[in-house]
């Protein structure tokens, strides 16, 4: 065998290396690409399954319509201080448990005024207590009963009258309820029946209708401008970080009432509208308010898009509550009656 043939040999078994090292190659690169399609594949299946749409099944229950009441004052339009007023209108309430767990709910209230005037002496809180019992347990038509109301003007001096949408936490031992409008306040309470003001929240900035999530170690607070509902966290309920606008809502409609949940892996916030364009011949007070609630999905908290929304809700500045057995509830005030009612809530 001459030099020449050794040369040929020796290109030939090269090349037959390097086609079986590019097939070797190729192989794994398609198993990469394969594996790596499977691993999408499974994130977006994870995605798909973590988010379910909640769904109101049966009817609202009636569990609390307000007995008349001595409006505390001070006088304002129609309204006199110091007179008794039979029929009072609940609005954005919230829902909080005691030590030895019985359910308490707290909202605003007036007694009720002209449709031109449906804010008018919202300046202090009711009081509803549950009957003993677990939450499924106090579903009854007119099950909660009235306490003495809350927070009127006299019991906070030098802050403004109006007294809006209270959201009620625990912490250290102590009842801390957050509340608007703007500076957004709290008082604190160690047994729901008498509360202290502290004064306002520090950066939180200006709006209505405050709601709070604690979910690892951190507060989430949300409250509502204008068109658009902003967040702030704090680790301290102290010291607040704003985050800007987490929603803003489309042209025309203003957010009320939002509630931040955590379930499932993932985050929802229920937003009740208030749509300019369904305020033209308005003729009774479920008409003025408005009982659409929008419910939009998101993985992150303090980032939430329109084009992320699930469905649309008949609810009323819904809360959405969990029972002791782990069901979910939604309330609605003046919608479908006077009063706070409750429904079952179910994940789909």
């Amino acid at each position: 065998m001459n030099l020449d043939e050794h040369g040929l040999i020796y290109v030939s078994a090269m090349k037959f290396i390097f086609l079986r090292i590019r097939l070797l190659v190729a192989a794994i690169s398609l198993l990469q690409y394969g594996s790596l399609v499977a691993n999408e594949q499974a994130m977006i299946e994870k995605n798909i399954s973590k988010v379910k749409i909640p769904r109101i099944v049966g009817e609202y229950v009636n569990i609390y319509r307000p007995n008349g009441d001595v409006f505390p004052g001070p006088s304002m339009g129609e309204l006199v201080a110091c007179q008794r007023y039979e029929e009072w209108v609940p609005n954005d309430h919230c829902f909080v448990k005691d030590p030895s767990g019985r359910w308490h709910a707290f909202g605003i209230t007036h007694p009720r005024t002209d449709l031109k005037q449906v804010h008018l002496g919202e300046c202090l809180s009711f009081h509803a207590l549950a009957p003993q019992g677990s939450l499924k347990e106090t579903l009854k038509v007119g099950a909660w009963k009235d306490l003495p109301k809350v927070l009127p003007p006299s019991e906070r001096p030098g802050e403004r009258m109006e007294f809006y949408a209270p959201y009620t936490i625990r912490r250290d031992g102590l009842y801390l309820m957050i509340y608007g409008p703007a500076p957004i306040r709290y008082a604190v309470s160690k047994d729901l029946l008498t509360w202290t003001p502290k004064g306002t929240l520090e950066n939180v900035p200006p709006g209505r209708d405050p709601n709070v999530l604690f979910y690892d170690g951190t507060y989430f607070l949300i409250v509502c401008g204008k068109d658009e509902v902003n967040g702030v966290t704090s680790l301290d309920f102290q010291h607040w970080k704003p985050h800007g606008s987490i929603l803003t809502m489309r042209p025309g409609v203003d957010p009320e009432s939002p509630t931040l949940i955590r379930f499932n892996g993932t985050f929802y916030l229920f937003v009740c509208a208030w749509e300019r364009s369904l305020m033209r011949d308005v003729k009774n007070l479920q008409e003025r308010y408005q009982h659409i609630t929008y419910v939009y999905q998101s993985d992150n908290p303090l980032k939430f898009d329109l084009h992320r929304q699930l469905t649309i809700i008949n609810a009323h500045a819904p809360e959405i509550i969990q029972d002791e057995q782990g069901d979910w509830y939604i309330s609605s005030v003046e919608w479908p009656c006077r009063g706070v009612s409750l429904a079952r809530l179910v994940w789909e």
